[in-house]
């Protein structure tokens, strides 16, 4: 389904990116982990199309779309979500997901069945239909659930996940991670999902790349990334009870 061949992304002298490769199969969850500032999120944005590439290749079902502005790589089927939930907090909770599946799939449906699909998409997250429920009601977790049912009310055929469970606790985080494997057998969604806390996520992916400084490290099963000796190495510190989690 996706293809990135030496993925690279300059910021004047700075490499952010540095020659990335990947594939990712159809149905897959992927884990792109690594610690802060390894070049997870800038990854995503030229997937995304915030960012244009500064070399390299990125493939999606057969076509390149590397350097395509935003829009038209949401309407060619990639729907991601962001680190900060910034919804539009003068419409309703509905109306937000509304607005995302009619936009985001170019004015292709209608009102109706825009509607029938933002339900859809709250009903999965576990977010309220009720056409009067408020944005503001919402706590952290209920507005990383919308931000997620905004995603997935593009229709996407591969969304991009960039941190859903920053600002969760525990019980949520795993209530996130167990959602997201529920999204992916429900709507047959291709998933990659981008995080630095390691335990949750290991439980939910097929296979795991790590990012240290741009480049990547180990790609591999979950259960092989806690053997990984530069990966422990990494992963040292704040992020090592979490991390020894990590293997099932």
């Amino acid at each position: 389904m996706l293809q990135v061949q030496g993925l690279t992304k300059r910021f004047g002298g700075f490499v952010a990116v540095n020659g990335v490769s990947f594939s990712l199969e159809q149905g897959e969850i992927l884990g792109l982990i690594g610690p802060n500032g390894s070049g997870k999120s800038t990854t995503f944005n030229m997937i995304a199309g915030l960012l244009k590439p500064s070399e390299g290749s990125i493939m999606f079902e057969g076509r390149e779309i590397g350097g395509l502005p935003p829009i038209e790589i949401c309407h060619g089927g990639i729907g991601r979500t962001f680190q900060i939930p910034r919804p539009f907090r003068q419409l309703t909770i509905l109306d937000n997901v509304v607005t995302a599946a009619f936009f985001g799939q170019g004015g292709r449906v209608g009102r109706g069945k825009a509607l029938d699909q933002a339900e859809e998409a709250l009903s999965l997250v576990g977010l309220p239909i009720d056409p009067q429920a408020e944005v503001a009601s919402l706590g952290a977790a209920g507005l990383k659930k919308l931000e997620l049912a905004r995603a997935i009310a593009t229709q996407p055929r591969l969304l991009l996940a960039d941190e859903s469970l920053g600002g969760l606790d525990e019980t949520e985080m795993n209530q996130a991670a167990d959602m997201l494997n529920h999204i992916r057998r429900e709507k047959n969604i291709t998933i990659i999902w981008v995080e630095h806390i390691m335990g949750v996520l290991m439980r939910v992916v097929d296979r795991a790349i790590v990012l240290d400084h741009g480049e990547k490290i180990f790609e591999g099963l979950p259960r092989e990334v806690a053997r990984d000796p530069r990966v422990i190495e990494i992963y040292l510190g704040s992020e090592k009870i979490m991390f020894d989690g990590a293997e099932p």
